[in-house]
């Protein structure tokens, strides 16, 4: 693989045991890793950091992650960042809902090791990089 840099990854969670363990994660596979504690601060941190993907909680304090997806969606500056929404609500209205809004993908935290998120991760990198 070359030596580019590392691909920057925020991760938008209001859980600090989760947080830390998918930054663990993530930074053991080489991804410089940006974290959000809430909606409002993801909307700030995606303007600073410029990551190449997000992965966003849906349950946030300030702001969801239904209303972050579709500001960032509406934003010519942030609507081509991927974003996979990574949550525990599993309801079939709430998965369509998070794809229609524009998701890369929806991952429900209780069916996804840390290490199954960050190869899904690396798949959606690479059909954005095509």
């Amino acid at each position: 693989m070359s030596t580019k840099q590392a691909q920057k990854i925020l991760l938008v969670e209001d859980d600090s045991f989760l947080s830390n363990i998918y930054q663990t994660k993530f930074t053991k596979e080489g991804y410089q890793v940006a974290v959000a504690g809430d909606g409002e601060e993801a909307l700030k941190a995606v303007k600073t950091k410029k990551p190449d993907i997000i992965l966003l909680d849906v349950l946030l304090p300030k702001l969801d992650g239904f209303a972050v997806l579709e500001k960032l969606k509406k934003d010519p500056e942030t609507k081509d960042i991927p974003v996979i929404l990574l949550t525990n609500l599993g309801q079939r209205d709430d998965v369509d809902r998070g794809l229609q809004l524009g998701a890369a993908d929806y991952l429900i935290k209780a069916h996804f090791k840390p290490s199954e998120t960050v190869e899904k991760v690396k798949k959606v990198l690479e059909r954005a990089a095509i």
